[in-house]
């Protein structure tokens, strides 16, 4: 491509996209040691979760301006074999960032 070319096109965008963007990942976890508090407490951490999800994607953009992407866990991690999975999953799903415990707390508490 001509040089003339790639500097008007820079002008115009920027921004250009070079690969995918960088998701952000959100790990809802739970303590699975105690018995009966984790099936209490599985929609409420999952309903964070998805608040925090919904708070970043309407607040926070890519330098392109489209809306971040954000990929939850299917469920929420209470052990190894679920960290396992949530790893694998984000892995295929090219996340950047990982958010989870506190954060998600606080997230969840500013819709």
């Amino acid at each position: 491509m001509p040089l003339a070319k790639l500097q008007s096109s820079y002008y115009e965008n920027p921004f250009p996209l070079i690969g995918s963007l960088p998701k952000i990942s959100i790990r809802p976890t739970i303590d699975g040691r105690r018995k009966g508090v984790r099936e209490s407490l599985e929609k409420q951490v999952m309903g964070m979760a998805k608040n925090a999800a919904k708070f970043l994607s309407v607040n926070l953009r890519y330098p392109n301006g489209k809306p971040v992407q954000c990929v939850i866990a299917d469920f929420c991690i209470g052990g190894v074999a679920g960290a396992v999975a949530c790893a694998e999953k984000f892995a295929r799903e090219g996340v950047g960032v990982s958010i989870r415990g506190c954060l998600l707390c606080a997230l969840a508490s500013l819709r």
